[in-house]
């Protein structure tokens, strides 16, 4: 079952998603950075809110909630790891467990390093992850709780999907996340010319998210730690990927 999927900005920089079912309709929100523009957005479309999936514990994914919840009550979704410093729960999922929203089936996927309890939802038929500060547009989030190892492994997780599918993440941190991107790997083609597409993007007041896995593979740094080009750049030639992927993150939390 194929989801119809609204990119909602919220805040300064952080987005929320609907996701909703025509066949039944049941839809879901994708994090709560504020209240409003997903109020507007369920009215402007006639859409009753039958979910909220959570990402992570960070406040500026959740803070609009309980005033969501006040005028749109639904089921709350979210990682049972972290379900202690989350909203109340309703459900409380871990790595392998499937959500649905109407027909729509989804599978959580745990991907630490963000923050220890952070998971992504996967939902095969509608070639869609929503991966909050995971994996993201050109980068992923910093390490604040977990290891650059643990890091390291959730975007290999993420990497795995079709390449198809559509990665739906939380910033709109893209414009900065390139102009680092071009410092590790400035002779990529696909880079120089993403990096228009987002230019024009961002001028005309466009999302620049989602982007495909495909796009992220080719030109996304943190997921091209096996790159010789980027390995030789870094003076990593034989080092683990996981290393190089460290140095990678090193740099781009001082750029």
């Amino acid at each position: 079952m194929t989801l119809e999927i609204v990119t909602l900005p919220c805040l300064s920089d952080n987005y929320a998603y609907l996701a909703h079912d025509p066949a039944t309709g049941a839809t879901a929100v994708v994090d709560v950075p504020e209240a409003a523009p997903v109020l507007a957005a369920l009215r402007a479309r006639g859409w009753t809110l039958s979910d909220v999936l959570l990402t992570h514990h960070h406040d500026d994914h959740v803070q609009g909630l309980a005033a969501l919840l006040a005028e749109a009550p639904a089921r709350v979704i979210g990682a049972a790891a972290d379900a202690h410093r989350l909203p109340p729960l309703d459900l409380a999922v871990a790595e392998g467990d499937t959500v649905q929203v109407g027909r729509a089936r989804g599978h959580v996927i745990e991907v630490p390093g963000h923050t220890l309890g952070h998971v992504a939802y996967h939902f095969p038929e509608s070639g869609a992850v929503f991966t909050a500060d995971s994996l993201m547009a050109l980068g992923c989030g910093r390490v604040f709780e977990g290891t650059m190892a643990q890091m390291h492994a959730s975007l290999c997780k993420l990497a795995a999907l079709p390449p198809e599918t559509r990665v739906f993440s939380g910033h709109e941190y893209t414009a900065a996340n390139a102009l680092f991107a071009l410092t590790i790997d400035p002779e990529n083609p696909r880079l120089a010319a993403r990096l228009r597409e987002i230019d024009l993007a961002r001028a005309e007041n466009r999302p620049t998210v989602p982007s495909t896995l495909e796009e992220e593979l080719a030109t996304n740094p943190f997921l091209r730690a096996h790159d010789p080009a980027i390995r030789a750049r870094l003076d990593l030639g034989d080092a683990p990927e996981a290393e190089v992927f460290a140095e990678i993150r090193r740099r781009k939390d001082r750029f």
